[in-house]
């Protein structure tokens, strides 16, 4: 995989996991009406999914359907 390609999966990923964290915090913000306690439920978000996310892409590796 070429370099571009590469750092623009890289990019995707950050920014994707920009606007999901910034809709947690929104919720979080409408739902608590405190931002500071939104600003945590979000900064504790990005911890989690991100160890979720790791060890979903691990067990989908593991999954041979669908390739060739």
């Amino acid at each position: 995989m070429p370099d571009a390609m590469k750092r623009r999966s890289v990019v995707k990923a950050v920014t994707w996991r920009i606007v999901g964290t910034a809709d947690t915090f929104v919720l979080s913000w409408l739902i608590t009406k405190e931002p500071v306690t939104a600003g945590a439920i979000a900064s504790l978000e990005v911890i989690t999914k991100t160890f979720l996310y790791y060890f979903h892409e691990r067990g989908w590796n593991r999954v041979k359907w669908g390739r060739g």
